[in-house]
């Protein structure tokens, strides 16, 4: 079944078809979502962590969001075994789509850019053209990555919203411009935000199509405010339509002591928030922290949010829920609604856990969750009572390693058929046989009756050595809820891992996440993807010395390798509900 349209929004969506200049794409293949992005030089040619909107009302136009470092500096500006991260160069990169997700264009605004400073000398940033979010350096700021967006209604002019027309709300980190002090602490949350009927504007690069950023997390001079992800009531008949939320973890004094779990709550279309505590901040050996959270709404107005954490006093990994019943004002204690073990094996470069092999990309154990909440109008205008179907899909370890085969990872996904009152198992597993999982991210369809969920498949076991190839592919899987059997929608072309990079060299970089988001009659997902990213055998063999506990130099990647290492891209498409 098709979501309604409003009839303002075909004439709209009919005029920005001219705006767009998409890349080669069709219905049910992939496509480059980050089509700015060059090819070679590292780290320009680097993208991560993607995540994806669609106007629930004109689900043609679509939104993307990634980490991108399209605009810094080349390694061979200065010191050409370095790549830093150019102080004051943003990096939330974003791209649009007008055909519902089968292909792409990137615009180009304006603001501080490093994208000249290609070597021998030290870069000096300047203000010029940029693939990353507009209107943050006049405000003496920068975006920091980790995007996280969604398409709400837009205030109504009356004090309340309207579908007639949707605004997206865009969040990700920030920081500062060097020599300047606009907030307190090394990052914080911001929004920016964007209005259906300015994104023709967007789309042709003009700055002010977007509303200026809003900082919304409170900081002290020790916060690191992190992993937020963003949400709106987007559901007519809801007491709360419209109203954003945001959450995110607080890691104070500088990641070193307490990370409480924060909520802010809009109810003026982004223009002021209000953020609340909902977790205790501990984080020690006896109760752990808690990390990676994602938030939903269903029919009611009713809030979950979830994230990683420790049960006590099992120190069992746990992914846990908290709700909200009037809007955000207040919250429940979180609890447990599913278990998990950690994925990944210790990487001594790191001092973490890495899914491909040791000096390779790290991983994590995040949730990802959706409900089915009849969206747009629920039983507004004559609609069906949603079902409310809460998903839940996480990784789930023990990682198998080339020494000791074993199990591959599993994607469980758990649902609620009563408000989050209890959870059971839909499937126990949405990967394939012969995949390792990584960064699944679910989405159920409004009406209930579909489930998707994509990740990143890792095709052998851990590997002890950066000799060995780490073959991985998108993946995007199919569940019909009423058999609940599981098939393949999409499998995107294979990479290799090892072709990946963090700007430091010492490992490989996949970030935290992949996204996909369901309508009634279709699946649109971004993913991670390294068909293009060369391997370095240079950048190779010094990781590998770095792991054996040897003196190495790191290698001149603008030199030392082929041109596309580290060229990871973001892909995605839009894929038709098969049942």
């Amino acid at each position: 079944m098709r979501i309604p349209r409003l009839t303002a929004a075909l004439a709209t969506a009919a005029c920005l078809a001219a705006f767009a200049v998409p890349a080669a794409g069709q219905p049910g293949g992939d496509s480059r979502v980050t089509v700015g992005s060059p090819a070679t030089g590292f780290s320009q040619n680097k993208q991560n962590e993607p995540q994806v909107a669609v106007n629930w009302v004109q689900p043609n136009l679509v939104v993307a969001g990634a980490n991108d470092n399209i605009d810094l500096e080349l390694c061979n500006a200065g010191a050409p075994n370095t790549c830093p991260f150019t102080p004051g160069v943003g990096v939330t990169g974003v791209s649009f789509s007008t055909n519902g997700g089968q292909t792409w264009t990137q615009p180009t605004y304006t603001g501080l850019t490093a994208r000249h400073c290609v070597g021998p000398a030290e870069c000096v940033p300047q203000i010029g053209p940029i693939g990353t979010l507009p209107r943050y350096v006049e405000g003496g700021l920068a975006s920091n990555g980790d995007p996280a967006m969604v398409w709400g209604p837009a205030p109504d002019g009356n004090g309340g919203f309207s579908w007639a027309r949707q605004r997206l709300y865009f969040a990700n980190l920030v920081s500062h411009v060097p020599g300047t002090d606009t907030f307190p602490g090394p990052v914080a949350i911001g929004v920016s935000r964007l209005d259906s009927d300015r994104f023709a504007a967007a789309i042709a690069g003009d700055n002010n199509a977007w509303h200026a950023p809003v900082l919304i997390s409170r900081q002290s001079e020790t916060t690191f405010s992190d992993k937020e992800e963003i949400w709106a009531d987007n559901v007519e008949s809801s007491p709360f339509f419209g109203r954003a939320y945001v959450c995110n973890v607080a890691f104070r004094s500088n990641g070193s002591g307490a990370e409480p779990l924060m909520v802010a709550t809009s109810t003026d279309g982004g223009d002021t928030w209000r953020q609340r505590q909902i977790t205790p901040a501990t984080n020690n050996v006896q109760t752990g922290g808690r990390q990676g959270c994602t938030l939903r709404t269903d029919s009611s107005g009713v809030v979950y949010v979830f994230w990683a954490g420790t049960e006590l006093p099992s120190r069992d990994s746990v992914i846990l829920m908290s709700r909200s019943f009037n809007g955000g004002a207040n919250w429940e204690r979180g609890r447990v609604v599913a278990r998990t073990v950690d994925v990944g094996l210790f990487d001594p470069n790191q001092g973490r856990l890495t899914f491909d092999g040791i000096a390779g990309a790290r991983t994590s154990t995040f949730p990802s969750a959706d409900i089915a909440n009849g969206a747009p109008f629920g039983t507004a205008r004559g609609g069906p009572q949603p079902p409310n179907t809460v998903v839940v899909t996480f990784p789930r370890g023990p990682t198998p390693s080339d020494a000791a085969p074993g199990p591959n990872e599993t994607a469980p996904v758990v649902f609620s058929t009563n408000q989050g009152a209890s959870f059971s198992t839909l499937v126990a597993n949405a990967a394939a046989a012969g995949d390792r999982p990584n960064f699944p991210a679910v989405a159920i369809s409004p009406d209930g009756g579909d489930v998707y969920v994509v990740y990143n498949a890792h095709l052998v076991p851990w590997q002890s050595t950066t000799a060995t190839a780490r073959p991985t592919q998108g993946v995007l899987r199919h569940i019909q809820v009423s058999t609940r059997a599981v098939t393949d929608l999409h499998r995107a072309a294979v990479g290799d891992v090892r072709g990946s990079s963090a700007n430091g060299l010492i490992s490989g970089f996949f970030g935290d996440y992949n996204y996909v988001v369901a309508t009634n009659d279709r699946a649109v997902a971004v993913w991670n993807d390294v068909r293009n990213a060369a391997v370095c055998p240079a950048i190779n063999a010094y990781r590998q010395a770095l792991a054996n506990g040897q003196a190495a130099v790191a290698p001149a990647p603008n030199t030392d390798c082929p041109g596309t290492f580290g060229n990871t891209d973001i892909f995605g498409g839009s894929f038709a509900d098969p049942s």
